[in-house]
């Protein structure tokens, strides 16, 4: 079976290690309001409460509705500060995917796993996504959320040379190549512009993007 990506699909402008360039914590949301709103929104509308979720790739905010309680929360990331901070997690590990990208959790223990606006910056997205397979039980559902926006010396090269459609494919691509996964769902929205974004040549906020899809059932 042919790799997803090429070599050269893989690489970075910034080759040095990820844990040095996330070394100092940011605490700053690195999407708009609008963004988090609709993320908010889909999450409340396709998580169940009481259940365990992996936020995979997070920071010191996970965008969880508010009034929605889980059984765990598990944070993964690339800065401690950051996720210390976090007040939805209940537990949290650091770890460099695009250096270790096997998951130090059990088989079938997760019914959700999130990650946003970090797909970008997976190297082995295909393993690392198999790992999500692994991990969710069978009819878990795992979210990838991503706009334009983007730390560009760290996106792959497959991302940032790409368009939005395109990179939206990329996410089906991933899921349908690391099999195991149904069909990909794609939610997206354009914000429309306001008269004076237009004339400035700015957009009207940040677009959203979602790529969902569930783990076949055993069997």
């Amino acid at each position: 079976m042919p790799p997803l990506l090429s070599d050269a699909a893989r690489r970075k402008l910034d080759e040095s290690s990820d844990t040095l360039f996330y070394g100092q914590p940011r605490f700053v949301t690195h999407v708009d309001e609008g963004f988090v709103a609709r993320l908010t929104q889909l999450y409340r509308e396709r998580l169940t409460p009481g259940t365990r979720i992996l936020d995979l790739m997070s920071s010191w905010v996970s965008h969880l509705p508010p009034e929605m309680s889980f059984a765990h929360v598990e944070g993964h990331g690339l800065n401690g500060e950051e996720l210390v901070r976090n007040p939805r997690l209940s537990h949290a590990f650091v770890q460099n995917l695009n250096e270790q990208p096997d998951l130090p959790l059990p088989d079938q223990s997760f019914d959700a796993v999130l990650n946003t606006v970090a797909i970008q910056y997976l190297q082995q997205p295909e393993r690392v996504l198999r790992e999500v397979h692994r991990i969710l039980k069978p009819g878990g559902q795992v979210i990838i959320s991503f706009s334009n926006r983007m730390f560009f010396q760290k996106a792959i090269t497959a991302w940032r040379d790409n368009t939005e459609a395109g990179r939206v494919a990329l996410v089906k691509h991933y899921l349908e190549g690391s099999g195991g996964f149904t069909a990909p769902e794609v939610i997206q929205h354009r914000p429309a512009a306001q008269p004076l974004a237009t004339l400035l040549g700015w957009g009207g906020g940040d677009p959203f993007y979602a790529v969902l899809a569930q783990r076949l059932p055993l069997g």
